[in-house]
């Protein structure tokens, strides 16, 4: 009886442990194909979707350029602040079905978002070609916003 209550218990509380594993939400590291910190992005998680926006850039020519490669309402907007990841939903640890907006090409991709290791995956693709990066936790010491 005993184990059947302890297994019970297991069973009810593996879901909610299950959705917390695959949160990916805080500050994040971007890095360009180099190896070099780009930008510290906030991902956080709203009513179950998915969504992340620059907070600062790294190594840049201005303090907060504008975007001249997107296009619509975001043309001419400053990049500090754009919403980079938007809508993905959870299933099975992986965060799909949204996309992934890149203000330096100003396209937008489909997108899977996903957490290995520590390390967050973000992966924008149009068919069969598709882009991994690699994003990082912040060291304390670094993770400074406007740095």
């Amino acid at each position: 009886m005993r184990a059947k209550l302890i297994l019970l218990i297991s069973l009810v509380t593996l879901p909610s442990w299950a959705d917390t594993a695959a949160d990916p939400s805080g500050l994040w590291n971007t890095f360009d194909d180099k190896g070099n910190i780009e930008s510290t992005v906030e991902v956080r998680v709203q009513e179950g979707k998915l969504y992340a926006n620059i907070l600062s850039l790294h190594n840049a020519p201005e303090d907060n350029p504008i975007c001249t490669e997107c296009k619509g309402d975001l043309y001419g907007k400053p990049v500090i602040g754009m919403q980079i990841i938007n809508g993905l939903t959870l299933k099975n640890d992986i965060w799909q079905k949204g996309s992934v907006f890149d203000p330096k090409t100003g396209d937008t991709y489909k997108s899977k978002v996903w957490l290995e290791n520590g390390e967050l995956f973000v992966r924008g693709y149009v068919g069969f070609v598709y882009q991994t990066k690699m994003w990082q936790r912040p060291l304390e010491n670094s993770a400074k916003i406007g740095t």
